[in-house]
């Protein structure tokens, strides 16, 4: 019986040890990806592309897309919308301001970029490698669902501008602002005119 025991815990080791390599090998480049959003929406995009291809090339797995298609909907509110929502919770945390008077509080993502783009291209994956299995090809008429995904996304869009629009919020900001020299000929020349 012992045998049995010491036999288990030597195949388990090497394995333990190759999914901590591995885990620690993926969140190295992982971590050096941070400072690189173009390139990861880029690598992105290719992945999106290559299961495109994939669900277009196969003629199928329509409900794995339109599951996809929810998923992407659904982080895409929580990149969109505030940390604190002002509607349900007060904090004295950063908030949105609701009057002119306010003092100005940054915006804070409920989901961040790098999660975002860590769950949708995730989300991707998972999806490519879900039409490797034809228990997932489940016969629908895929033109329904299109047109129920694009009226849940008006839906869903129209509601969340409203919301922006009601608390004065941007979601979206251009990295930090900078500001171009002072002309010194023309402040002075107004003020030589008065």
């Amino acid at each position: 019986m012992e045998g049995n025991g010491g036999d288990a815990a030597n195949v388990v080791a090497p394995l333990a040890k190759w999914r901590n390599d591995f885990s620690r090998a993926f969140q190295f480049y992982l971590d050096r990806s941070t400072p690189h959003p173009t390139e990861r929406w880029l690598g992105t995009l290719a992945v999106a592309a290559i299961y495109v291809l994939r669900a277009y090339f196969v003629q199928g797995f329509y409900i794995i897309s339109y599951g996809l298609g929810i998923y992407i909907l659904n982080l895409l509110i929580g990149f969109l919308s505030p940390k604190v929502d002002p509607e349900l919770e007060v904090s004295d945390d950063a908030s949105l301001p609701t009057k002119g008077s306010d003092e100005f509080k940054p915006f804070i993502r409920r989901l961040p970029e790098f999660k975002f783009w860590y769950a949708i291209t995730k989300a991707f994956c998972v999806a490519f490698l879900m039409t490797f299995f034809s228990v997932f090809d489940v016969p629908v008429f895929w033109p329904i669902l299109l047109c129920y995904w694009i009226v849940l996304f008006v839906l869903t869009m129209k509601r969340q501008i409203m919301h922006m629009i009601k608390y004065k919020y941007v979601p979206f900001s251009r990295g930090k602002q900078r500001y171009g020299r002072k002309k010194s000929g023309a402040s002075s020349s107004g003020l030589m005119r008065d």
